[in-house]
């Protein structure tokens, strides 16, 4: 298909497209590259298609089926885009896959619904892109296969072991289609699921993916993309007509958070699970153009989802074999879940739902406009998910501080999740994923050590406070009991922190206030009534995550992150107070500082108040991004109950916030003072119990 694409795409890619030079030539290249690949790996029938690597949790017969469903996904846009054209056979092959793999007794047939929950999802994928394409294939099946199908699909119907999350479109969209096909179907099931959908609604057209604090990709790929697409499926009409306009009015709002949260390179924020399905994260923008949404200008629109594509295209994804392995720019087995196997980043396809729409679409025609932040520095609060959005035009990174996600529940128990509990995320910095970053928070966290170094975990935390200052500014609260986990191992991971058994260690408050490059953090200990306060030994709080080149630059805090070791196969922390070390470069005279000179960015971290102690601990293969990473950090021994101060930044510049903390204890106010001499004042949460305990620390500078 590339060359019909070509001929009927639009030349000229540097005029209408100024800021990626990928037009529908490009996207339509990149699909057929993806599937020609993955059809190297199809079984004899072509009803399993299986990438190479090693077989993911639910076993190499759900790798296959994945492999089919979610490629099926893309030849399905492909031949819908092009009105059904089809030189490639592409719906003739998978015909074959679906004749065999709906054939109980085919050697190569399909792991059914009943048998696995996983091909709940997958038949979602197979169901859906058989209505799309259906006068070119299902019209043109045999009726033997076309009577398995249904049978196959069929087991969906009643079932009450459905997942309350995302999944319940699954069931929707499946059985949508066997309605359309005269197949057997429940309205209740449709009604219970639908409604399911409206419970996960929240402000700002965001969904939560569950009744946890799940918020991350899935508002887009999944909650926004689904409706769209369920709402055009044959015979949904009806169902849909009352329910599109507000489905509209949610994707409308939420694509104005969506664009903001793409970084200048494309990147899309690296925070929360399935991050493997990588350009995945381009649907919703899609999903916009397909439902005529005006919220962003299709140029823009289009802008957004071929950055993100091509941030992946320009660093190793797909791999020189032409497939999408599990990792992100380049193969990282970390990054998966127990429910990856080797066919899930297919779930990539669903960015490329682009190619569904003709070339003569406005989203194909119109001309690129730049994203947010090439524009101007942004700051924006997105209340449901609890974060404050901030964005500098000069380095195009997007920085997002979360006080309201934690893919837990209020009052839960269980360890912190790098993906989801850490206090600050980017799309050019990756949490911790390693063995430590799980057990033992580090980056962008606040922590009580014990006497054998463990730190404590915050899931289940309380959102004091998410909102906008004046000046370009915002404060988020957030109050934990912080407590020491033994994780049970056993446990699924699903991207979400682990239970075990729990000790508190104290009540900690922290807040945030943002600006720019910037944040100023706060945190208050209150250890009443926690039965493990006398094991803590330090608070430490840590700074952005920063790929690194290699090791052997490790030895110099300014080209790189310090360490005290001379040998790379040993990195440690360096307390920047020790002697013969060059002093970090950003200004904060008589104040500890620990600085990460990174490949391409700098986090830093100060002391403001009562933090004593800085350094940078060094990680081996703990993210995707680089071999070695440097996180600064500060501690002090938490004996002052009072407020401690600290600033970390993530490209920050020369010079460090100042803080100054006054008013009554239980009514304390902060007044920070940036480095362009701007000011913000912003109240803080009374301690959890009141003016009984010791009086803190007015003030604090840098």
């Amino acid at each position: 298909m590339s060359e019909h694409s070509s001929r009927n795409g639009l030349a000229g890619g540097t005029s209408i497209s100024p800021h990626t030079g990928w037009t529908r030539a490009e996207w339509a290249a990149l699909g057929d590259h993806l599937l020609d690949s993955a059809w190297r790996h199809a079984s004899p029938t072509g009803a399993l298609i299986t990438p190479p690597g090693v077989p993911g949790g639910y076993g190499a017969a759900v790798d296959g089926l994945e492999g089919f469903a979610r490629t099926f996904l893309l030849a399905g846009f492909r031949v819908v885009g092009e009105h059904g054209n089809d030189p490639a056979n592409l719906l003739e092959r998978y015909a074959g896959g679906i004749a065999a793999g709906t054939d109980p007794a085919c050697s190569e047939r399909w792991v059914t619904p009943r048998e696995h929950g996983q091909a709940k999802v997958e038949a979602a994928s197979i169901a859906l892109i058989l209505d799309m394409t259906r006068p070119w294939l299902w019209d043109n099946l045999d009726p033997a296969v076309q009577e398995r199908v249904v049978d196959y699909l069929a087991q969906v119907v009643g079932d009450h072991t459905y997942p309350q999350t995302n999944w319940v479109w699954f069931r929707i969209v499946v059985e949508q289609f066997l309605a359309s096909v005269g197949g057997p179907w429940s309205p209740d099931d449709m009604a219970a699921d639908l409604a399911m959908h409206e419970s996960f609604a929240r402000d700002g057209g965001w969904y939560c993916d569950g009744a946890e604090r799940s918020y991350d990709h899935y508002a887009g790929w999944a909650l926004h993309l689904y409706p769209i697409l369920w709402s055009r499926m044959t015979g949904a009409q009806a169902q849909a007509a009352p329910l599109l306009p507000e489905y509209t009015r949610r994707l409308d709002r939420y694509l104005l958070d969506a664009v903001r949260l793409v970084g200048a390179d494309g990147s899309p924020l690296i925070q929360g699970r399935s991050l493997t399905y990588r350009f995945a994260a381009a649907a919703p923008f899609w999903a916009g153009a397909l439902a005529g949404s005006d919220a962003l200008a299709p140029g823009l629109l289009r802008r957004a989802a071929s950055g993100i594509v091509k941030h992946f295209t320009d660093r190793g994804a797909p791999d020189a074999d032409g497939l999408l392995n599990l990792g992100w720019h380049h193969p990282w087995r970390r990054i998966a879940q127990r429910y990856s196997g080797t066919g899930s980043p297919y779930w990539a396809s669903k960015g490329l739902l682009g190619l569904a729409l003709p070339a003569e679409h406005p989203v194909w025609t119109a001309v690129e406009q730049p994203l947010p932040v090439e524009q101007a520095d942004q700051l924006a609060v997105l209340t449901a998910p609890g974060w404050a959005l901030s964005a500098t035009a000069a380095d195009g990174v997007v920085r997002v501080y979360n006080h309201g996600t934690d893919h837990a529940r209020p009052g839960d128990r269980s360890t912190d999740s790098p993906l989801y509990a850490r206090l600050a995320y980017s799309t050019a910095t990756a949490p911790a994923m390693d063995d430590d970053g799980w057990d033992s928070p580090l980056d962008q966290s606040v922590v009580l050590l014990d006497a054998h170094g463990e730190a404590t975990h915050r899931s289940g935390f309380t959102t004091l406070d998410v909102r906008a200052l004046d000046g370009d500014a915002a404060v988020l609260a957030s109050r934990a009991r912080c407590r020491w986990v033994k994780p049970d191992r056993n446990a699924p991971d699903h991207g979400s922190g682990l239970p075990g058994d729990a000790v508190d260690a104290a009540t900690v408050t922290t807040v945030s206030v943002v600006r720019g490059a910037w944040e100023v953090r706060l945190i208050h200990v209150d250890p009443a009534g926690a039965p493990g306060w006398d094991q803590v030994t330090a608070l430490r709080v840590g700074g952005w995550p920063v790929p690194v080149a290699a090791a052997a630059d490790l030895s110099s805090p300014v080209a790189g992150a310090a360490a005290r070791e001379t040998d790379p196969a040993a990195p440690g922390d360096v307390d920047f107070r020790a002697p013969g070390l060059p002093a970090p470069q950003v200004e904060a005279p008589g104040q500890p500082v620990a600085e990460a000179v990174g490949t391409t960015l700098t986090s830093t971290a100060v002391g403001l108040h009562g933090l004593d102690v800085a350094g940078v601990h060094t990680v081996h293969d703990a993210t995707p991004l680089a071999e070695w990473t440097a996180i600064p950090w500060l501690q002090t021994r938490p004996g002052d109950t009072g407020w401690q101060v600290a600033a970390f930044a993530l490209n920050g510049g020369a010079r460090a916030p100042l803080a100054q903390i006054s008013g009554p204890e239980d009514a304390p106010v902060v007044r920070v003072t940036w480095p362009d001499q701007a000011t913000t004042t912003a109240a803080l949460p009374a301690p959890p119990t009141g003016p009984h305990h010791h009086a803190q620390n007015r003030s604090s500078a840098a």
